[in-house]
C-alpha cells in the first residue's frame, strides 16, 4: 500500500472527524447565545474565508487539514465591547459552557451512531456465529474443557450473538478478574459451563494485547477451510517470478497432492531455499512450473514461503451466518446500543490500562491509525465507514477524559467554578494545563513507540 494512499485517507478521516467535533461546539454555542468569532477547518492562514450571520462569524478553510477550532468571544483574550459582554464565554453560566464543551465529543458519538444506523438500515446486520475452531492441546481453553465445534452462547452470564461479542467479552473479562465463565453448546446440543481462569496478573495483562488474546487462551474461531488457491501475489516474489497469478489453484508440489491452503503452507514451510515443481490449474488447464522457495525468518527460524497471500472472501456456510434486516427506528436503536457498548468498554479498558491491568500495546498512534485508514479504504466503502465509526467513538471518548487541555478537563474547571461560585485562579488553571500537556505527551509517546515497534515486528 503506497504512502500517498495511506496519507490521503488518513487526512480525509481525521479532517472529517475533527470537523464534526468542532461543528458540534460551533452549532451549540450559537444556539446558546455565545458569540462565535471564527470557525476554522484546518490550521494556518486561511485559503478561503467568508463571513456568516449577523455576528459576521469568520469561516475559514486552512491548509493544514489535521484539525480545526472554534474561537468564542472571551474577555480574557482582549477587550470586549460592553454590549457583547453578556455573550462572552466567561459571562455565560457554567452550565451553558459545559453544554458547549460536551457538544464536540457528543457530535462525534452522534456521527458514529448516524453512520452505523444508515449502514444497518441499508445492509442489515450480518452476524458470524461464535463457533470454536482449533483448540491448542495443553492450553488454558483445552484444560477448561473447551472443544472444537462448541458454540459460545454466553460469557459471565451475558448473552453473545456473534464473534465480535466474544472478543469484547473475553477482553473485558481478562482485563478485570481474569475469569471468563463460558456457556457453550456442544455438537450434541447440550449446554455446559467452561471456565477460562487466568489467575496470574502478568499473564492476564499479556492477554489483553489483542493479537495475544486467542493464541494465549489457546483457541480460535472456526473458519471455512481455505482452498489451495492463490490470493494476492507479491510482485517480485517467488510465485510472481514463476508466473503464478491470483486465482491459480495449486494441485501438487513435487508430485504430492495439495488439498487445502494449510496443506500448501505445510508442504512449503519446511523447504526454505529449495526449488520445487509446482502444478497448478488456471482456467481449467493444468500447468507445471519450477518455483524457488524463499527463506523467511519466523520466530528466528527459517521458513519456506512463495510470497502469495491466502484467498479472501471464503463464504461461511449458511448455518454459521445470521442476517437481520432492520427498520429505520430499529437501526437507530441498534446503532445507539452498539455505540454505547463500545464506548463503555473503551472506558473500562482505559481505566484498567491506567491501573496497569491492560497492556499499553493497545495504544495506537498516528502511524497505525493512518495504516488502518488506508487499508480500510482499499477494502471498500463499508470497511472505511466502520473505521470512521471506531475512530469517531474513540475521539469522542478521549476528549471527555478529565485532562485539562481536553474538553473533559475544561468541563472540570467549569464544574469547580459552579460549585465555588467563582473561577479557579489563573495559576491553578495554568498548572492544570501543564499537567494535561505532560499527560498527552506521555500517551502520545507510548502510542508512537507502539507504532514503531509494530513496524519492526
Amino acid at each position: 500500500m503506497s504512502f500517498v494512499w495511506i496519507t490521503l485517507w488518513f487526512v480525509i478521516a481525521v479532517g472529517l472527524l475533527v470537523t464534526v467535533h468542532e461543528f458540534g461546539h460551533y452549532w451549540v454555542a450559537r444556539r446558546l447565545g455565545f458569540k462565535v468569532l471564527r470557525f476554522s477547518i484546518g490550521f494556518g492562514k486561511p485559503l478561503i474565508s467568508w463571513h456568516v450571520g449577523p455576528d459576521r462569524t469568520e469561516h475559514w478553510i486552512a491548509p493544514i487539514p489535521l484539525g480545526g477550532y472554534v474561537k468564542l468571544l472571551d474577555e480574557r483574550e482582549g477587550p470586549v465591547a460592553p454590549e457583547d459582554l453578556p455573550r462572552s464565554f466567561t459571562r455565560k453560566h457554567p452550565l451553558a459552557r459545559i453544554v458547549v464543551l460536551l457538544a464536540g465529543p457528543g457530535f462525534n458519538i452522534l456521527f458514529a451512531i448516524l453512520v452505523l444506523a444508515v449502514m444497518m438500515y441499508i445492509s442489515g446486520i450480518t452476524q458470524v456465529l461464535p463457533v470454536v475452531g482449533d483448540v491448542t492441546a495443553g492450553s488454558i481453553a483445552a484444560k477448561a474443557g473447551l472443544r472444537s465445534r462448541d458454540s459460545i452462547v454466553a460469557i459471565n452470564g451475558q448473552q453473545v450473538s456473534e464473534q465480535q461479542d466474544v472478543v469484547f467479552g473475553l477482553l473485558d473479562a481478562m482485563s478485570s478478574r481474569g475469569d471468563a465463565d463460558l456457556t457453550v453448546r456442544g455438537t450434541n446440543g447440550q449446554l455446559r459451563q467452561v471456565d477460562l481462569d487466568v489467575p496470574d496478573a502478568a499473564a492476564r495483562r499479556r492477554l489483553t494485547a489483542l493479537p495475544q488474546l486467542f493464541s494465549g487462551l489457546g483457541f480460535q474461531f472456526w473458519e471455512p477451510p481455505l482452498p489451495a488457491q492463490l490470493g494476492e501475489v507479491l510482485p517480485g516474489g517467488p510465485a510472481s517470478r514463476a508466473g503464478l497469478k491470483k486465482g491459480d489453484r495449486v494441485l501438487s508440489i513435487d508430485g504430492h497432492a495439495v488439498t487445502s491452503w494449510d496443506d500448501l503452507v505445510g508442504q512449503l514451510s519446511p523447504r526454505p531455499g529449495a526449488t520445487v515443481s509446482l502444478t497448478f490449474e488456471r482456467a481449467g488447464v493444468p500447468h507445471t512450473v519450477q518455483v524457488h522457495v524463499a527463506s523467511v525468518s519466523v520466530d528466528g527460524k527459517p521458513v519456506g514461503r512463495i510470497q502469495a497471500e491466502s484467498p479472501s472472501d471464503i463464504p461461511y456456510p449458511p448455518s454459521m451466518v445470521r442476517h437481520l434486516s432492520l427498520s429505520p427506528f430499529a437501526a437507530v436503536g441498534q446503532a445507539a446500543d452498539q455505540a454505547w457498548s463500545m464506548t463503555a468498554l473503551q472506558g473500562r479498558l482505559f481505566w484498567r490500562m491506567m491501573l496497569g491491568h491492560v497492556s499499553l500495546q493497545n495504544l495506537s498512534g498516528p502511524v497505525s491509525i493512518a495504516e488502518y485508514a488506508g487499508q480500510s479504504a482499499s477494502e471498500g466503502v463499508s470497511s472505511f465507514l466502520d473505521f470512521l465509526v471506531l475512530i469517531s467513538l474513540s475521539l469522542g471518548f478521549l476528549n471527555l477524559l478529565p485532562i485539562p487541555i481536553l474538553d473533559g478537563g475544561q468541563i472540570v474547571f467549569q464544574l469547580v467554578e459552579w460549585v465555588k461560585g467563582s473561577p479557579m485562579s489563573e495559576r491553578a488553571q495554568a498548572f492544570g494545563q501543564q499537567v494535561g500537556i505532560a499527560l498527552l505527551i506521555l500517551l502520545m509517546g507510548v502510542a508512537l513507540f507502539n507504532d514503531i515497534a509494530r513496524q519492526f515486528s
